[in-house]
């Protein structure tokens, strides 16, 4: 399964588990945004798809993509100015796939999706990708799309996707939904409970889903895909004049045509941090903890 396009590589500043962190793309030598400039598709054919990789399996730290900083970095989320952990949810540790996001979508917070009834979180689409290597943070990777799940997260359609590395042994034997389950056995009940109940350690109710937490087919999750493109494109070329659209920074160098393009001269662009990594800061024990929710605590 061929793909075209360039490659990418992360363009690290700071320590890892620090405020200062952040991991922007570069692309032959040019910063690019993992929001706005990697492309969606990887191949001709638009059968498979670049995922921005934020959070390596078996990791805790709670790492995306920074909507609001110019050229879009992945930095760890705050709470309260502090970092922000995913706890361990006996038996899981961490993130249990290879937890990421496709460039060039957006999940629109004005537009009521008519599965779900419930509006989009403001977010590019969440992809969990379930091969055997795990992967770093900033690492692009050319995925297959298998199924999506609807979490309804605090009122929000929250979509994730379900997905495969091209490269992994397994992929040429998963094509749809039903082969996860055939190879993969557990995986998406797995993946089910792990988003309903992570959430329950740091005090909050569990989540829910639509469609009864049963995954929708591969069919349904490009349609799913092609929507959320669609309302990027609209973002992305500033016809969106909401409220929450004027909050994004849209600053790319790759969409020609779009008004927040700028050239690799332009002040904004030169203002970007050099690639500075330093080792990683200490983490507190108690990130290692594990939580034991029972039947009865659901």
């Amino acid at each position: 399964m061929s793909t075209t396009g360039p490659t990418y590589k992360p363009h690290v500043v700071g320590a890892p588990f620090s405020l200062e962190h952040r991991v922007y793309i570069e692309s032959d030598g040019k910063i690019v945004s993992p929001f706005h400039d990697i492309p969606l598709f990887a191949n001709d054919r638009k059968t498979v798809y670049n995922m921005v990789v934020e959070i390596p399996r078996w990791s805790n730290a709670k790492l995306e993509i920074s909507k609001e900083e110019s050229f879009n970095p992945i930095l760890q989320d705050t709470k309260k100015g502090k970092l922000r952990f995913v706890r361990n949810c006996f038996p899981h540790h961490g993130y249990i796939w290879n937890y990421g996001a496709l460039p060039q979508t957006w999940e629109d917070p004005n537009a009521l999706n008519a599965d779900t009834k419930a509006k989009g979180d403001n977010d590019p689409i969440d992809v969990c990708e379930i091969g055997e290597q795990v992967g770093y943070t900033g690492q692009v990777k050319q995925v297959k799309i298998l199924g999506v799940m609807a979490l309804l997260d605090e009122g929000e359609t929250d979509w994730k996707l379900l997905a495969i590395d091209i490269n992994d042994p397994l992929a040429a034997k998963l094509n749809d939904i039903e082969d996860v389950e055939r190879h993969l056995p557990g995986l998406i009940r797995a993946t089910n409970e792990w988003f309903r109940i992570y959430k329950i350690p740091d005090g909050k109710p569990e989540n829910q889903f639509a469609f009864s937490g049963e995954a929708r087919n591969r069919k349904y999750a490009v349609e799913v895909i092609q929507e959320t493109h669609e309302a990027w494109k609209t973002l992305i070329s500033g016809q969106d004049e909401s409220a929450e659209a004027k909050a994004l920074a849209l600053t790319n160098t790759d969409v020609v045509g779009s008004p927040s393009h700028v050239s690799t001269e332009d002040p904004a662009y030169k203002a970007l941090p050099e690639a500075d990594p330093k080792p990683a800061n200490p983490v507190d024990p108690s990130i290692d903890k594990w939580f034991f929710i029972s039947g009865a605590n659901l």
